[in-house]
């Protein structure tokens, strides 16, 4: 990892942090502005931002603007994952009862979801990655595919990989996405469009289980026996998953070393404030306040 990725990761935490107040209209700034630093960069940023995107800040509050607009750009790289791999896409705007990004291949389609976790959560439930509801947001389209980062998923055995092979969604990581989209820089567009075909295929072929081994091992047997130039990147992508988690690790330490340091430094009086914004009394009491009687067992 250069000081440039460094630098572009700690640049693109910082814009998202700069809301408009309208997300509707900070969703298609960003997701402009990602285009087109990807359509006026060398391939290999797009690459570079895939195997950093998992990560959650851990500046961003739980449940905030920031955080929700984070997983947006994480939905914009994924359209643009499948646009340089050759295929269409787009990132949908609606907020319920659909995956966020639509897939289209001469001879497929698919919908996905890009997911995102921060390195201190410690629990992650099945429903965090949404299988069953992938499948219902089909909509007619063949398949469905989940791209989490690979260092948060389960390696031994989990509910999710019997839910995607019964419900044929694919599981899939950014750093398979990324070497997807190196194979598709050094062979013909339409080889990277049928090996992502045939990946699909792979997972609908699985053997329903909770075995984590038996899932991959098929999904990265699939890859490499398809090309040599795929077995290239994945030496290349092993090393770069390695030191990707390192500087993620990085990342979120340093924020919290830096949060310890503020909330030692405090006064009494900060630190009472500081709690009462934590546990969000003053809008709590706002609430309670503004309930008053319905009517509804009015009679006249």
């Amino acid at each position: 990892m250069t000081q440039d990725i460094i630098a572009r990761r700690a640049d693109w935490i910082e814009e998202i942090r700069k809301l408009s107040g309208n997300f509707a209209e900070d969703v298609d700034q960003l997701e402009k502005k990602l285009a087109n630093e990807i359509a006026q960069s060398d391939p290999q940023v797009l690459i570079d931002h895939l195997r950093l995107c998992g990560n959650m800040p851990e500046c961003y509050s739980h449940d905030s603007s920031e955080e929700k607009l984070y997983s947006k750009y994480t939905d914009c790289l994924l359209a643009e994952a499948f646009k340089q791999i050759g295929l269409r896409s787009i990132v949908l705007k609606e907020r319920a009862d659909v995956a966020d990004v639509e897939v289209f291949a001469p001879s497929y389609s698919f919908v996905a979801d890009a997911k995102s976790f921060r390195l201190s959560r410690t629990a992650k439930n099945q429903k965090d990655f949404k299988i069953e509801a992938m499948d219902s947001w089909k909509y007619g389209k063949q398949y469905a595919m989940v791209v989490c980062p690979i260092y948060q998923l389960p390696n031994k055995s989990s509910q999710i990989y019997q839910q995607a092979t019964v419900r044929n969604v694919c599981i899939f990581t950014y750093s398979h996405l990324a070497m997807l989209v190196g194979f598709s820089l050094q062979s013909k567009k339409e080889e990277a469009i049928n090996l992502l075909q045939e990946i699909f295929k792979t997972v609908s072929a699985i053997n329903p289980s909770k075995d984590a081994s038996n899932y991959w091992l098929a999904i990265n047997r699939k890859m490499l026996d398809y090309s040599p130039i795929v077995g290239e990147f994945w030496l290349k992508e092993k090393q770069a998953t390695i030191e990707s988690l390192n500087l993620a690790k990085q990342e979120a330490l340093t924020f919290l070393a830096q949060e310890r340091e503020r909330i030692m430094r405090m006064t009494h009086e900060e630190a009472v404030q500081e709690i009462l914004k934590l546990y969000k009394i003053e809008n709590r009491i706002k609430t309670i306040s503004s309930i008053s009687d319905n009517q509804i067992l009015a009679t006249k």
